[in-house]
């Protein structure tokens, strides 16, 4: 990911505190957002949106699954007069961890109704099978990019293997756009492919929210490319997503990872700004060609520091080269730049 701005130092505006700070911070009138931690990972938290209704509370994400987040959202449940008991159904965004897991969890245990996008399917069935596979999954993406290296790196990660019990099947598979009756409430499910195949946002036209996963992010840009099975062109439908987005009246953003922001119009337009001036910058380290999508990251910035590839770990190079890659494929569908397939990578030029 790409920061615009500092997620380091962001205050919410329904807290008054950093974005991240414990607590159930009322949002809207029936609806807290609880922050819970992520560990090892350089967003510190998500955020879970509680949405009170009649009958019980429906959550908007679910948090990744580990001892300290549950302790967290259990407290934080508890300090609104609820609890785990109370959770009649989760609306995911998408598969990510740190979104899926702990919903599915306490959906298995508690009985609340999991949902989530029908273009999520290849992605936990690739996981539920994971001891079927003999490579990790995006070593052969690094390949594709040229990066031989990281793919050999990526491959010796080892690591223990997935629980099957943090990712099983949701209850509801969410399939295109379409309206959910959330208490008095009704959102509107809007499919917003890119950073995942399945990622959807929630909008509360009535309240004027977004519930935006990962797709419109306040302080960065959610990474792109970072999918298996890969999509063909997980750039062009990231955008598209956002000109749908862009579509919708203008909304608060209630963000999976950062502060509260006013205004969903301006961030998606800072958002497609950004990610054309990457396309430039991408097309422009295509030189006289022809390169590999490693070979233009290396000569990229990378986070809002635009620091050198060369300083980042070899899980942000990889996450780096996949996500140049993905500019460089929209470009050649614009028909900016050709492509050639090499048992070394695919080899770009500009046109």
């Amino acid at each position: 990911m790409t920061s615009s701005t500092s997620t380091a130092h962001a205050v919410s505006p329904d807290s008054g505190r950093h974005w991240s700070d414990p607590g159930a911070w009322p949002v809207a009138e029936g609806i807290h957002r609880i922050p819970l931690p992520l560990p090892m990972d350089g967003l510190k938290a998500i955020n879970v949106y509680v949405i009170e209704g009649d009958t019980g509370l429906t959550l908007i994400d679910g948090g990744w699954a580990i001892p300290e987040a549950r302790e967290l959202l259990d407290t934080s449940l508890r300090s609104i007069g609820s609890g785990f008991g109370d959770i009649r159904s989760f609306l995911v965004t998408h598969v990510h961890r740190d979104h899926y897991t702990m919903a599915r969890l306490l959906g298995t245990e508690y009985g609340g109704e999991v949902s989530l996008g029908v273009g999520e399917r290849p992605a936990l069935d690739t996981l539920l099978g994971v001891e079927d596979l003999s490579e990790n999954p995006f070593s052969q993406v690094l390949v594709t990019a040229g990066a031989l290296e990281l793919a050999e790196l990526w491959g010796q990660g080892g690591g223990e293997l997935p629980d099957p019990s943090l990712w099983g099947h949701p209850d509801v598979w969410l399939e295109g756009d379409h309206e959910i009756a959330v208490g008095r409430r009704t959102l509107d499910a809007v499919h917003t492919p890119g950073h995942t195949p399945g990622h959807f946002v929630f909008a509360d036209r009535a309240a004027e929210l977004l519930f935006a996963g990962d797709h419109v992010l306040p302080t960065i840009t959610p990474s792109i490319g970072f999918t298996f099975p890969p999509m063909k062109q997980p750039l062009g439908d990231f955008m598209a997503s956002l000109t749908k987005v862009r579509g919708l009246p203008d909304l608060r953003v209630l963000p999976a990872h950062g502060p509260v922001a006013p205004s969903s119009h301006t961030r998606v337009d800072e958002l497609l700004a950004f990610h054309e001036t990457r396309l430039d910058q991408s097309l422009a380290g295509l030189g006289d060609g022809p390169a590999t999508a490693y070979d233009v990251a290396q000569g990229l910035g990378w986070t809002r520091h635009e620091r050198a590839f060369d300083s980042l770990d070899p899980s942000n190079q990889g996450m780096a080269t996949m996500e140049t890659k993905a500019h460089l494929e929209l470009l050649v569908a614009r028909g900016r730049a050709g492509r050639e397939e090499t048992p070394t990578g695919v080899l770009f030029t500009a046109t």
